[in-house]
């Protein structure tokens, strides 16, 4: 049975479409519309864009026209756009069919760029069109292009070089082609044939080396492996009976059995001082947003694989506007069809009112197992701020100032000079008329943004850190300033001077 994807090219065929692509890139696509189009197309309204590429005759525009704007382009324009290749060439390899001298796209191709410490990669992917180009609901089995949550987990992801890295539902395999740039060999799984398919494609095209691509859920395909990196979007999108269903969002477990699954199992698979990170949500049912990560985590723990843990929620949402969301994304609308929108939410409510399902989380989830030892790190908090882009820079920071901190003893810690971070600002907040300032802040640039609220002598010892003297030394010459005892002033600096060093205000 045919999967409908692009036919995987042979060494030939993928170096003369990657050369005929070699000037299609995000600038360029950027240069035909314009930045009005651009930012409509953000909102998934094409009309713009078609019409700022229609009114241009370059092989960027024919090629933004077809294969991004699900716009007819004649043979003669494609064969100019892809001289090595031609309209011949692509329906050989599936990406478009031709008609009475015209041509359209039969997948979704688009030009994509990544910035590391080697500079910039471009790539091209293919994926299935979207609803905003075909005006149809989409296949069951749709594999999706780049879109925000796979944009998220490449920028939160940690590139630091790595040897095996596991992408785990890869889908069209973004996630694989950044992991090329910084790992020794990257295993690639979905459960998905047709994802599949459009990753081996991809491969093929952007000759990315090292890729081993397996079908199966979740960790099946390499159990029994070890992985110093898991990258993952699951499919972590509750979908109760009766609701609109699609394999890429769908992982088949009631509520978010999916991501429950994989934070209580991953560890199996990391290797020691291995990462995972993943995108994901979770049911809140009782007061607290983070009780069920807990017992995640505290089963895997029972199972023998104590985790470190992080985990950043961005966002909650309560039962209805979830619910609205997601049929919002499967093209479940009232003007579409308003029998059919409100089964769909209703079936939503019933099934949260029948599990006591009070919100629902998102956010990101980083696990590591430790070198050796008993985890050090458990940090669940909630963020809605802006975040430093690309996150994962920050990340590497953040754990490795964490490890530093939490190696030292009190005596050392004393006995450092420390140095406020560049990115670290002082704000000071009180009545016009009062000498002495109410409130204190320290606030951070980087990262999550994080502000700290700080009493006189805490203010005091910051603001000496300019890495001269030790922090034993500005304590007691704070205690001699403020007629505090010093044992006093060393006790309370202590565990804040670990705090501010671990989230990077002091360096």
């Amino acid at each position: 049975m045919s999967l409908d994807v692009p036919a995987l090219p042979d060494p030939a065929s993928a170096d003369a479409l990657r050369s005929d692509l070699a000037e299609w890139t995000v600038d360029a696509v950027e240069a035909v519309v314009g930045e009005r189009a651009a930012r409509a197309l953000g909102r998934e309204q094409v009309l713009p864009a078609r019409m700022a590429a229609r009114a241009s005759s370059t092989a960027q525009a024919t090629l933004t026209r077809l294969f991004l704007l699900g716009d007819t382009v004649s043979t003669r324009d494609l064969d100019a756009a892809l001289p090595a290749t031609g309209a011949d060439g692509g329906t050989r390899l599936g990406l478009v069919e031709t008609s009475g001298g015209e041509v359209r796209a039969r997948v979704d191709l688009r030009p994509y760029s990544a910035v590391d410490a080697d500079g910039e990669a471009r790539w091209w992917v293919a994926s299935d069109q979207g609803e905003a180009v075909t005006g149809q609901r989409l296949r069951d089995d749709h594999v999706l292009g780049i879109g925000g949550a796979s944009l998220t987990l490449a920028g939160m992801t940690m590139r630091a070089p790595v040897g095996r890295v596991l992408d785990l539902g890869t889908g069209c395999g973004i996630q694989a082609l950044h992991a090329s740039l910084h790992a020794d060999s990257v295993v690639a799984t979905d459960i998905s044939r047709r994802a599949l398919a459009y990753a081996a494609f991809n491969q093929a095209l952007n000759a990315a080396a090292g890729w081993d691509l397996r079908e199966g859920s979740m960790l099946e395909p390499v159990a029994g492996e070890e992985f110093d990196l898991v990258v993952s979007n699951p499919p972590f999108v509750i979908t109760p009976p009766d609701a609109p269903s699609f394999e890429y969002r769908d992982g088949g477990q009631q509520g978010d059995g999916i991501v429950s699954s994989l934070v209580s199992s991953v560890g199996s698979v990391l290797a020691p001082g291995g990462v995972a990170q993943m995108l994901g949500n979770w049911e809140i049912h009782g007061d607290s947003w983070s009780e069920g990560l807990e017992a995640w985590l505290e089963a895997s723990a029972s199972a023998g694989r104590p985790l470190d843990a992080w985990v950043i929620e961005r966002d909650e949402l309560d039962a209805a506007e979830y619910a609205e969301t997601w049929l919002r994304d499967a093209g479940v609308t009232p003007e579409r069809g308003r029998a059919a929108f409100e089964r769909a939410y209703a079936a939503y409510l019933a099934d949260f009112d029948a599990r006591g399902v009070r919100a629902v989380g998102f956010g990101m989830v980083l696990l590591r197992r430790p070198v050796s030892g008993t985890p050090m790190l458990r940090r669940l908090e909630q963020h809605e701020g802006a975040l430093q882009e690309p996150f994962g820079g920050y990340l590497v920071s953040a754990l490795a100032a964490h490890d530093r901190v939490s190696a030292l003893s009190d005596e050392a810690l004393l006995d450092t000079a420390w140095t406020a971070a560049p990115d670290v600002t002082r704000e000071s907040y009180g009545p016009v008329l009062q000498a002495d300032p109410q409130y204190i802040l320290l606030r951070q640039g980087a990262g999550l943004g994080r502000s700290v609220s700080m009493d006189t002598a805490l203010a005091g010892f910051v603001g000496a850190c300019d890495g001269e003297l030790t922090a034993g030394q500005i304590a007691h010459a704070l205690a001699a300033l403020l007629d505090v005892p010093a044992g006093t002033m060393l006790a309370g600096l202590v565990p804040a001077i670990r705090e501010l060093a671990a989230d990077g205000f002091l360096a």
